[in-house]
């Protein structure tokens, strides 16, 4: 993904394009208004509610914009996890892992129930053995090392810590029972319940069961891991946990689910709770290659067969009960326009730095004379584009490059109605979707786009037009909108010049309007009441 995978999160929307840019990963959690952010260069920046002081920069203050934290530069951040309270896991190349933010559990493992509000490395209880991975439930923590040991602590009022006890545990402490001598390779959490998937694809589960989201067969919690039985005989690759639900995913793309859904969450077309793990029904998913969910809601998503995005339970207030096909393109997609709250799974990966994506590809050719196959000259300057993307995007280079007309051989066009700087403009927007244009110009933008056919373009530009509308300009831009059709500019400009008539009335453009317009101006002025006495 890249950095413009990101406009789906409305907490990310006031980020500078340059500061995007750097970034290799983003996390976002809380109740979706709270963001951790890794830069290329190293570095950690938080920015949100900062409730419990979860973003780690040492108080309590929330912010708008990115704050770095200082704990955590140049450690090798590598991965997040993150709690409800909140409190956050950070995970480093090196295999160490920090910890802040709430701790009323004792869900830091830093051997006290205090609030951390800056990152601290949890303690070595882990024998010097590096971890691979982390993951929360709601006041709960797992890591698992790299020879296959999982640590649990935090809040174990259900059993989730998986000690074998009730109590909570306020600092790392291996789980053993059933799991000694095996080899973890993923872990997941619940809400209060906890998985661990081994390295021959079985499953197991413990803490909280009271919609049997252990998938054991009963409805009893667990103080200790127990084997998901119903699938003995399915090599599992992945487990993962909603809320109050589980999904396993086999190595032949076949989707086990089970636990509460009462939204839905299990995919089964029912509400009906399930104790142990049934086989959904892949009649329209086919194979499925990944699976996404998390313990703050109740939603599940899948990518299946052909690149599709499904979806399934509570989203956005409404109980889907049925895997549902998206447009969208990613698992991360689904959380962030259909879950509540709207966090991430995991965090959301972008591309390294020598990676490009299609639309930066696009950006880097336009005005490129060393990949151009064709220049526009306008006002005497060359402008370098590409006829297949002209094409493509405008209905008004489509028809020039039809084989009948002469320009289709050409390598130079000549345009002198538009000014350079316009034209430029709008020959970057066909590249990039985006105008970069004073508001002075958009008018003449506007021209353009009409006589174009641009409807797009006509709406970008009558956004910038309505910027700068003022008394003295907006009887000028009223007729304009008139005759170009451009119904929003012209109802935004009657309406302004309604709450100011006197003074517009007396300006030279009011003056300068044309027997018909005017006569229909003082018409619908007359309608909305602007003459009554």
């Amino acid at each position: 993904m890249t950095g413009s995978d990101l406009k789906n999160w409305p907490i990310l929307s006031l980020l500078e394009k340059d500061f995007v840019k750097e970034l290799s990963s983003v996390l976002i959690f809380g109740l979706g208004n709270e963001a951790l952010m890794v830069t290329k260069d190293d570095a950690v920046y938080a920015l949100g509610n900062n409730a419990s002081g979860c973003l780690g920069t040492g108080d309590g203050h929330s912010t708008l914009y990115p704050v770095k934290i200082e704990a955590l530069f140049q450690k090798g951040i590598k991965s997040f996890a993150f709690g409800i309270g909140p409190h956050v896991l950070a995970l480093t190349a090196k295999g160490e892992v920090y910890s802040w933010g709430h701790n009323g559990y004792c869900e830091l493992g830093n051997g006290s129930s205090n609030q951390g509000s800056t990152p601290t490395k949890v303690a070595s209880n882990f024998e010097e053995k590096a971890i691979i991975s982390v993951a929360c439930g709601s006041h709960h923590s797992l890591a698992l090392t790299e020879d296959g040991e999982v640590y649990g602590w935090g809040q174990n009022t259900c059993g989730q810590v998986g000690s074998g006890i009730s109590t909570n545990q306020n600092t790392p402490r291996k789980i053993n029972s059933v799991l000694a001598g095996k080899k973890i390779v993923q872990i997941a959490c619940g809400q209060t319940s906890s998985m661990a998937l081994t390295s021959n694809g079985e499953v197991y589960a413990w803490g909280n069961n009271s919609v049997g989201q252990l998938g054991i067969g009963t409805y009893i919690n667990q103080l200790s891991p127990n084997k998901v039985a119903g699938l003995t005989g399915v090599v599992i690759d992945k487990v993962i946990c909603g809320y109050g639900h589980a999904m396993a995913l086999s190595d032949e793309g076949d989707l086990y689910v089970w636990g509460g859904n009462g939204y839905g969450q299990l995919g089964l077309g029912s509400k009906s709770n399930a104790c142990q793990p049934v086989k959904l029904s892949m009649a329209e998913m086919g194979r499925v290659s990944d699976i996404a969910a998390v313990h703050s809601n109740h939603i599940s998503a899948a990518l299946a067969e052909g690149g599709k995005v499904f979806m399934w339970g509570q989203c956005r207030g409404q109980s889907v009960t049925t895997p549902t096909a998206t447009p969208l393109l990613y698992l991360h997609d689904v959380l962030a326009c259909y879950s509540t709250p709207p966090v991430m799974h995991e965090p959301l990966v972008l591309y390294a730095q020598d990676e490009t994506s299609i639309l930066d590809c696009l950006r880097q050719a336009f005005d490129d004379p060393a990949s151009s196959d064709l220049t526009i000259q306008v006002q005497g300057k060359p402008i370098h584009v590409h006829k297949a993307v002209l094409k493509i995007r405008c209905q008004y280079f489509r028809s020039m490059f039809q084989e009948h007309w002469t320009e289709n051989n050409q390598s130079i066009i000549e345009h002198d109605e538009f000014s350079h700087d316009v034209y430029k403009s709008f020959l970057r927007y066909l590249y990039t979707d985006e105008v970069d244009l004073p508001s002075e110009n958009a008018l003449e933008l506007l021209y353009l786009a009409n006589a174009y056919f641009e409807t797009q373009l006509k709406r970008k530009c009558v956004q910038m037009i309505k910027r700068g509308i003022t008394v003295n300009n907006v009887a000028f831009l009223y007729k304009t909108a008139i005759e170009y059709n451009a119904q929003e500019l012209e109802d935004f400009c009657f309406k302004f010049a309604l709450n100011h008539m006197t003074a517009v009335t007396q300006t030279a453009h009011f003056g300068k309007l044309d027997e018909a317009t005017l006569k229909t101006f003082i018409a619908k002025a007359a309608h909305a009441g602007a003459f009554k006495t």
